[in-house]
């Protein structure tokens, strides 16, 4: 811009700390310069198409791109009344296929860049900021699989992390997979030292396949080894995100395969009901498991020694659950 380089990372960390669309501090910078960047800083990739807010106070936000494209980011307030989450989308749709999963149903359309990945998180933290809370922590639990866009996902993650930019720490990043083994050895070498959730949903191959066309490709053994592997690099524990479905993979024999494989693995099962996305693409009506089904399952689990926990729905009544986001305006 021509303008004195010792401005730059003040403008960098109050434009990242004060969220999507906010002009530049007038006591931080020089006046001239500060009506240079009101101008500047309005040029975005996306704007807020629609919003919507649920009861718990979760906010669906539906992004408009430049190119028409749109895709769903979710801000999930914290039982702390101080702090959020939020969930980000990395494609524009997705070609996993995974039957339960109301995205599956839109197919692929295109990765997203890491501006557009970074908008999110700065629309997001701006929600937050607007309820009082302050954006904790992001997961890539939205709309695509973050593996087949990493090198994005990865460059979004540094500007959203870095103390000298987003300030958020890399410790508070999920990064979340269906298992794509050569996508986990990526990310484990990466350095960015981020936290793994791997979407298992089956202990045995041919449930999982059934769920997950991915299981047909990567093997619950290998996926397993590559979280090991990733763990033993980063030291962080890895996360196995279980969606439990009535009468397909919620059996007391079930949990205790899915013990069994993680038997001396510290890892942590986080279970969740099965949140209704409508008739799947292989024209299954799934059901989630009945809640003493779910309770028996997590019990079963605790008792073989792995460390589970029933994670909570948030904003299920405006399509924002885990599996729902379709970019519906």
């Amino acid at each position: 811009m021509g303008l004195r380089p010792s401005h730059a990372g003040a403008l960098l960390r109050s434009h990242y700390a004060a969220g999507a669309g906010a002009g530049p501090n007038g006591r931080q910078f020089p006046p001239a310069l500060a009506r240079r960047l009101d101008d500047e800083r309005t040029r975005r990739a996306s704007a807020i198409a629609a919003r919507q807010v649920a009861q718990d106070g979760t906010t669906k936000l539906l992004l408009r791109l430049g190119d028409g494209h749109t895709v769903e980011s979710v801000m999930m307030p914290d039982f702390r009344e101080d702090r959020a989450a939020g969930c980000l989308s990395s494609q524009v749709g997705c070609a996993m296929g995974c039957d339960f999963c109301a995205t599956a149903k839109t197919g692929f359309e295109r990765n997203l860049t890491s501006g557009e990945i970074v908008e999110q998180f700065l629309a997001l933290r701006a929600e937050a900021l607007a309820a009082g809370r302050r954006l904790q922590t992001i997961v890539f639990m939205g709309m695509g699989e973050p593996m087949l866009n990493l090198d994005n996902v990865l460059a979004s993650i540094d500007r959203m992390a870095r103390n000298e930019l987003g300030a958020l720490g890399f410790r508070q990043v999920t990064v979340s997979t269906v298992g794509i083994v050569s996508g986990i050895d990526a990310l484990a070498r990466s350095g960015m030292n981020v936290h793994l959730a791997v979407s298992l949903h089956a202990p045995d191959d041919p449930t999982r396949a059934r769920l997950l066309p991915a299981g047909r490709r990567f093997g619950v053994r290998d996926i397993l080894e590559a979280a090991d592997r990733y763990q033993a690099t980063t030291g962080r524990p890895v996360s196995l995100q279980y969606c439990l479905l009535g009468g397909v993979n919620d059996s007391a024999a079930q949990a205790d395969e899915l013990a069994a494989l993680l038997g001396g693995r510290r890892m942590h099962v986080n279970l969740l009901r099965y949140n209704p996305t409508g008739i799947s693409l292989r024209g299954e009506a799934y059901a989630p498991a009945s809640e003493e089904a779910t309770e028996a399952f997590v019990a079963r689990l605790r008792s073989r020694a792995v460390v589970a926990h029933i994670r909570r729905p948030r904003g299920r009544e405006i399509d924002a659950a885990c599996g729902q986001l379709r970019r519906r305006a």
